[in-house]
Parts: C-alpha cells; sequence; structure tokens
C-alpha cells in the first residue's frame, strides 16, 4: 500500500500540472502589460462564474486564467517566472480579485467586514457590465470639456460618458477625475472603441481616499504617468512594519497609456461600494492651462522614482544595523546578568569571614515584635487621651450658695 504523499510532494504535484500562464492566456513572452491585460479580460468575460453557473471545467478555467494574471500582471512576479519558473511565485501570496456582483449577501458581508478590518481586497467590474459594454447595450451620455456632472451609481453598476477633443487638444494633454466628497468607492474605466461599435475595457483606476474624499484620475500629458498601488504595501503591512515602510513605493507603476488621439473617447464610473450606491463628481479637463501642474508633476515623480532606488540601498544598511543592534542588546543583557552574578559570589565570600555566629530573625518573630509594639503606642496614646481630656460635671454637683440670714 503506498504511503502517504507529504505537503511538499503534493505541492509540487500541484505546480507541475500547472499550465504556462502566458500559454493559459494566448499571449508570447514579449507581450507587452496592456497585451496582457486585453487578453485576461477577454478569457475572464468567457469563462466567468455568472455566464457558466453551472459549469465546473469553466469555473476552473477562471481560476487558472485568473491566477496566470495575477502572475503576469506583476512586473516582480512575472521576472521570477521568467527566470526560475513556478517556483520562484509565492503562490500561497496571489491576490484575486472579487466580482462583489457575484457574491451572495453573507460573502459579501464577510468581504466588508475584512475590508473595514484593513484587509486589502481586490474587485473586479461585473461580468454583466463588461459584456454589455462589448455588445455596445449601454447608454453613453456627453460630457463636455471643462465641465464637471456630479451624479450617484448603483453598487456595481456604471454610468458611461463620452468626451470629444481636438488635435490641439489632445497634444496640450487631457485628464479626466473622479472625486467624492463622502468617500464612496468607486472605478473609474477607460474603454477602447471595437470595430463592431462595442467597447472593450482598457484602463482601470481604482478610488483612493485623499484627504476628506475619495479620488481617481486617469491623466494623459504626453510623458509617462504613474499611478500608485496601495493593495501592495497594505500586504506588507500586515506581515511586517519594517516591510511595508521600504516596500511603500513598490506599486508605483506607469500607467500604459501617455496621450490620446483626437476623436471621442469613453469613460465610465463604477459603482464599487459593497452595500449602497456611490456619489461622484466627474470632470474632463484639458491640460493646457496647467502647464505649471504638468512640469510639477513630471518633476515630483521624478524625485520619487529617485526616492525608490534610493530606498532599496537604505533597506540594505539598515537591516545590518539593525542586526547589530539586536546582536548589542542581547548581550548587553548576557553582560549585566553575568556582572551581577560576579558581584553577588564576591559578596559571598566576604561574608564568609566570620567566625561569630550570625542571629537571624525570623520574618514571624519581626512581625510579632512590630505589632506588640505597636499595640503598646495604642495603649499609651489611650491613656494620655483620657487624662488630658477635661473633667465634665454633673448635674447633681452643681454648688447652690444659700442665705443663711434669711429664714426659709
Amino acid at each position: 500500500m503506498p504511503g502517504n504523499r507529504s505537503k511538499s510532494e503534493k505541492h509540487d504535484g500541484a505546480m507541475q500540472l500547472r499550465r504556462d500562464p502566458y500559454e493559459v492566456l494566448g499571449v508570447s513572452r514579449n507581450s507587452t502589460d496592456q497585451e496582457i491585460k486585453t487578453a485576461y479580460r477577454k478569457m475572464a468575460l468567457k469563462y466567468h462564474p455568472d455566464k457558466n453557473a453551472n459549469d465546473p471545467k469553466a469555473a476552473d478555467m477562471f481560476k487558472e486564467v485568473t491566477f496566470s494574471y495575477n502572475i503576469l500582471s506583476d512586473p516582480d512576479k512575472r521576472r521570477q517566472y521568467d527566470s526560475a519558473g513556478f517556483e520562484a511565485v509565492e503562490s500561497d501570496s496571489q491576490e484575486l480579485e472579487l466580482d462583489l456582483s457575484s457574491l451572495g449577501a453573507v460573502n459579501t458581508m464577510f468581504a466588508a467586514l475584512f475590508s473595514k478590518l484593513g484587509v486589502p481586497i481586490k474587485t473586479t467590474v461585473s461580468a454583466t457590465i463588461l459584456e454589455e459594454a462589448l455588445n455596445g447595450a449601454v447608454t453613453i451620455r456627453p460630457l463636455p470639456l471643462g465641465h464637471f456632472i456630479s451624479k450617484r451609481v448603483e453598487k456595481q453598476c456604471a454610468h458611461f460618458y463620452s468626451v470629444t477633443i481636438t488635435e490641439e487638444e489632445a497634444r496640450a494633454g487631457f485628464v479626466c477625475r473622479v472625486q467624492s466628497s463622502d468617500k464612496s468607492k468607486f472605478k473609474l474605466l477607460y474603454f477602447d472603441q471595437e470595430d463592431n461599435g462595442g467597447l472593450s475595457l482598457a484602463l482601470q483606476e481604482d478610488s483612493a481616499k485623499t484627504g476628506k474624499a475619495t479620488s481617481a484620475g486617469m491623466y494623459f500629458l504626453g510623458f509617462p504617468v504613474y499611478r500608485l498601488d496601495q493593495t501592495l504595501n497594505s500586504i506588507a503591512a500586515a506581515k511586517d512594519p519594517d516591510t511595508s515602510f521600504f516596500r511603500k513605493l513598490d506599486g508605483f507603476q506607469p500607467c500604459e497609456l501617455t496621450e490620446l488621439k483626437a476623436g471621442t473617447h469613453v469613460f465610465a464610473v463604477y459603482g464599487d461600494n459593497f452595500f449602497k450606491s456611490a456619489s461622484y463628481t466627474i470632470e474632463a479637463l484639458c491640460a493646457a492651462p496647467f502647464s505649471e501642474e504638468k512640469e510639477n508633476l513630471r518633476n515630483i515623480e521624478s524625485q520619487i522614482l529617485s526616492k525608490r532606488a534610493e530606498m532599496s540601498k537604505f533597506e540594505t544598511e539598515y537591516r545590518e544595523v539593525l542586526a547589530q543592534f539586536t546582536e548589542m542588546t542581547s548581550r548587553y543583557a548576557h553582560e549585566m546578568q553575568a556582572i551581577d552574578e560576579l558581584l553577588k559570589q564576591r559578596n559571598e565570600i566576604h561574608a564568609s569571614y566570620t567566625v561569630a555566629p550570625l542571629k537571624r530573625s525570623s520574618s514571624k518573630s519581626r512581625i510579632k515584635s512590630s505589632s506588640k509594639e505597636a499595640k503598646e503606642d495604642d495603649q499609651v496614646r489611650e491613656k494620655r487621651n483620657i487624662r488630658d481630656r477635661p473633667r465634665k460635671k454633673k448635674w447633681y454637683n452643681i454648688h447652690l450658695r444659700v442665705d443663711k440670714r434669711k429664714a426659709c
């Protein structure tokens, strides 16, 4: 009878059964991030549980597609996989994106609870919304350039907007921003227009807390603009505060698109709250009047990139000094204990130089003597109080003066 396999053997077997992520997504090894993202979204839409409720093979395929995308969408994990395969990728730390529209009420409640506790939960756009957009079955409202629109979108629903820009406005740069004053969670989406008139999701920005509001933006300014994925830092913070500090800028990655061509472009605001609708204000701006802000943004992001490189070197130095400090602290405690022990032995040797018997009073006798002394002091104090207390005259001791000259 064959023996039971260990956990490591089962893990190795699972690794061997996994297919190449590039093969799963149908892309080549030199594919761009945008090509990988487009392939993933098409396959995720095809095998999504909403469309294949009673098909276990589609559910397994959806998990495989999601797992492959989680590797290839992360630059570090993709590099690790390209160099050493699955062995170099920590499968236990892979994140899954949840489609809240496919969760039941109980699972949604648990997801909301974990999110409140600070557990990073990544969500994805509902497959129903993506399918409706791909089939051209969505209502698109015009968003004039330089204007804003305030509305409320239901959870796991989307409002679509079209923005038209000229050649001159495209060269100057274009910005689309969304913010929510009541700190609602939402996603800002950008869609490519297909030849059949449908829309396919190309870019996605999750809202983030910025002061007293939540906001998200897409900046097409003609030069590389970066976005900060705070989920990576949240995961690191849960493991180690020091790691959280040194990994704070790991999610600082360049956006896929740097500029838009002249024409009409479609954006959407997706309600990402767990239970309630999301209020928002969306605006589209030409960057021409913001030339100073463009230059400031380019400079500050350049400084952030330099700081990220410095942090890598600083972490090495910090770890070395921290190890030395830990070693010195441990030695300090050990040396203190050794010194105290030596002084104790010295005192014992000094005390051994005697021939006189040492009388030691027990703790009980000390307690008895102290209690006896305290009792005697109380008695003396009471007698003194009685002696010093003035005597009161009683009513029958009153001296009556009688005049003897008068007859009674």
